[in-house]
């Protein structure tokens, strides 16, 4: 996935968005060149269904989006030369119907932001509460004065409903009140920018109405995609209170349901809207049973009320922040950041339920709203110690879709499953096969968070019924894509590894470590789970051959320069020309040949200092701080992914502040606009990475085998930290000082863990360590212009910092 770190005068200009607050994101004045950025920032969601942040009015706007998770439609995808195994079609999430939107007239001026005298404007996205606020002040062109203030929310609890609360009330004189509740369909969409591998084809009119309605309480519109047949609902229904005399009338048409209500206001009279909004899809529900999916779920929404579902959406968070609220002292804009970043992984996955995480969630259209394997890598791990019921869920959608995969893996002539590199609903959808289907770790990352997760939560019926049949199927792939050598040597060749700077190489390290995993879990549970195995036809010689290609990987290591490479015989390749390559020239994918990239030691995102973190345990300490410092000098950063496996490599090895730099950059990256495309939604792995880079960067957290392993150290810009995690039945909090470690727990019935390699054992009583001191190697030096911003600079107040 493609995006070029901005160079540090990214940061200079008009100064900051947002203001830089521990619980919130405030934006205290309307600025309407950065509405496709707030529109992302300020959306809500709740996994099923997703709103962005746009103006209740709708217009202005920079991309109008109302999404369902899974909810797409299916169209061509040309090859420039056909070839065997290309996909045919592929899937792009749809911009459903919006009940989002909420007109007012005052005698008769409509408003509008762009007209009129805009006296104040704010808005607020309340992490804990999971409201979007805005307050306006406005004075029409004719001057007349209102106040609005709208809350908006997406139920946690009650996965169909949205809801809003609207008031509008008369400041110093008496007007007429118009208000326009509406759902539209078939939006008018900006154009994408084609050149861009980042965007999203562009749909006109994907919906076909089959069914409107308009009556005294409830207003629905019920469509169906053209070509992939799917079918969905969406209603809405209100309670208002004002003075009267007031009318109200309700009317749909096959794209445009709306509820009139008009008024008068005297001076400081308020007119207050509640509306309710449900959504539902289906590909195989008639559409009478997806119409009473969407009535019965706006009935217990008006039966919950506003308040009601307010309460429930602070239990809600109220219950995830006890168990992955994270606390830094001394960076300020960090502390914001991570609580924006865990909320919005929350959004992406929370009422998922047996779906997919996109890879910007539900916050925008980018990529088409596929997903691909940083879900597993990197979104994944933060749900699996903060909201395990969430990658539980996540995993199963990837059991679901396994007839697919193996459909897959036997039209390339392979065994077992051979996952999509990217999609929507389990098909392949990657036009570009080299970085596409050739990037088989995507199946070894599958197992991975499977192991995790059950190493976590120690739940041995989701083992059996989801993670068994998801770890021995990409077992087989790996049985089939390898071979044992004429030396014994197993062998992996012609593969794609995390970096997409090289692809289609032999024996990439990462690939062939994370397939070792699989391999000897594989055979662990077709041991453990016989049964299992006999009903999947895994025979002791198929396990004994997964333990032998599994203890006879092939892992490079160039003895001449003392480094692993990337891949066998990257290390031999010319080196990039990085003095010569302008700024303008990133990303290097835009700007040169793939097959210029590909013969050149140019890595675009973190590969083989991935594989330092995630398999840490095949590589000596010594190996690790030669390693990192070889691919400093060698990564670009053209991918969001990096950052966040660079800070928690250079934490590890000693380097804090260049970890604290890396890790500014990854949590960051959407509050900012680092990378220029938060308009097309967020960049939810990156987010993500806020919370490795400070739990298993700085607080040297690694989990596995039924154990935690700590090795805190926090950089000079950070005087605590505070994390909290699950694992196991058990809820931790550990807080960390430049001088002192302590383990607490807060619930379950106690835990064993280490510390810098000491057994501690916790129970009733908190534990408090002494940090070791470490001597920082050498500073390592990254390609021309290509360094992270320093967060020292950031402190001093020379960046957008509040």
């Amino acid at each position: 996935m493609s995006v070029t770190p901005p160079p540090e005068s990214a940061l200079d200009g008009d100064g900051p968005v947002f203001l830089v607050e521990p619980w919130t994101v405030r934006e205290n004045e309307l600025r309407i060149d950065r509405l496709p950025q707030t529109e992302s920032v300020f959306a809500l969601s709740n996994g099923h269904l997703g709103l962005r942040g746009n103006l209740d009015e709708g217009e202005p706007h920079g991309i109008p989006g109302t999404y369902l998770n899974s909810f797409f439609e299916q169209r061509p995808l040309p090859h420039a030369e056909a070839a065997y195994g290309n996909p045919e079609s592929s899937q792009t999430v749809i911009n459903v119907t919006n009940g989002k939107l909420i007109r007012l007239l005052v005698d008769d001026e409509p408003f509008d932001v762009r007209y009129g005298r805009l006296k104040h404007h704010e808005r607020v996205l309340d992490m804990r509460a999971g409201t979007l606020t805005r307050q306006v002040e406005w004075t029409s062109p004719a001057g007349r004065t209102v106040r609005i203030t709208s809350v908006r929310m997406v139920s946690l609890r009650q996965r169909a409903i949205a809801a809003i609360r609207y008031e509008v009330e008369a400041v110093d004189e008496p007007v007429r009140i118009v208000v326009q509740s509406e759902l539209v369909a078939n939006e008018e969409l900006p154009e994408q920018d084609a050149s861009d591998p980042r965007g999203t084809a562009s749909l006109r009119s994907p919906l076909l109405c089959e069914e409107h309605m308009a009556n005294g309480s409830k207003v629905l519109l019920l469509h169906r995609t053209r070509a992939s047949n799917l079918r969905m609902a969406a209603g809405m229904a209100h309670t208002i209170t004002g003075p009267d005399p007031m009318s109200v009338e309700n009317e749909s048409s096959q794209d445009v349901g709306r509820t009139t209500i008009a008024t008068r206001l005297e001076p400081g009279e308020k007119l207050c809207v509640m509306k309710f909004l449900a959504y539902g899809w289906s590909s195989q529900r008639s559409r009478p049973a997806v119409h009473d999916q969407v009535v019965a779920a706006l009935a217990a929404a008006r039966q919950t009320g506003w308040e009601g579902l307010l309460a429930e959406q602070r239990d809600y968070l109220d219950e995830f922040w006890r168990g992955a609220d994270v606390e830094v002292e001394g960076d300020a804009e960090l502390q914001q950041a991570v609580r924006f970043a865990l909320f919005q992984v929350l959004q992406a996955g929370a009422r998922a339920e047996r779906r997919m995480i996109p890879s910007k969630g539900l916050s925008g259209p980018g990529y088409d709203g596929h997903t691909f394997w940083d879900a597993e890598t990197f979104v994944l791990p933060v749900l699996t110690y903060t909201h395990p019921d969430a990658a539980a869920d996540a995993l199963a959608w990837r059991h679901m879709t396994l007839p697919l995969a193996c459909e897959r893996a036997r039209q390339l002539g392979l065994a077992g499953a051979a996952f999509p590199w990217r999609t929507i609903r389990g098909q392949e959808c990657s036009g570009y096969w080299p970085a596409g289907t050739a990037a088989f770790h995507l199946n070894a990352d599958i197992a991975d968070a499977v192991i995790r997760y059950v190493d976590a939560t120690e739940d041995t019926r989701f083992e059996r019924e989801i993670g068994f049949d998801l770890v021995i199927q990409t077992a087989r792939l790996w049985r089939g894509l390898g071979h044992h050598d004429v030396g014994g040597v197993y062998r992996i060749d012609g593969v794609t590894g995390p970096d997409e700077y090289s692809a289609v190489v032999d024996n990439n390290v990462y690939t062939n470590l994370m397939a070792r995993r699989n391999l000897q879990e594989a055979a662990r549970l077709a041991m453990e789970y016989p049964d299992l195995a006999e009903g999947l036809g895994v025979d002791a010689e198929e396990a004994a051959s997964w333990r032998d290609a599994a203890a006879a990987m092939f892992i490079p290591y160039d003895e001449r320069i003392g480094v692993h490479p990337q891949a066998e015989n990257f290390t031999n390749h010319a080196p990039w020309d990085f003095a010569n390559t302008a700024e303008a020239d990133y990303p290097l994918l835009m700007n040169f040949p793939y097959f210029d990239l590909y013969r050149r030691q140019v890595v675009k995102q973190a590969d083989l200092v991935l594989a330092l973190h995630l398999c840490g345990d095949a590589f000596t300490a010594e190996q690790k701080a030669r390693d990192f410092a070889y691919y400093e000098a060698l990564t670009v950063r053209d991918s969001s992914l990096s950052a966040q496996t660079q800070a928690v490599v250079a934490a590890e090895v000693g380097l804090l502040d260049l970890a604290h730099d890396y890790l500014g950059e990854t949590s960051l990256v959407d509050l900012h606009d680092l990378y220029g495309n938060t308009r097309d939604g967020l960049h939810i792995a990156a987010l993500a990475g806020a919370w490795s880079g400070l739990v298993a960067g700085f607080g040297g957290m690694r989990a596995g085998t039924g154990s935690l392993r700590f090795a805190p150290r926090l950089p000079g810009g950070i005087s605590r930290l505070v994390f909290r995690l699950r694992y196991r039945g058990n809820r931790l909090r550990v807080t960390v000082t430049h001088d002192s470690v302590k383990y607490e727990l807060l619930e379950g019935s106690g835990l064993k863990l280490l510390h810098h390699g000491e057994p501690v054992t916790l129970g009733d009583t908190p534990a408090e360590l002494p940090v070791p001191d470490l001597a920082p190697p050498q500073e390592p030096v990254q390609p021309a212009g290509r360094a992270p911003l320093a967060r020292r600079v950031a402190q001093r107040g020379d960046t957008r910092q509040d």
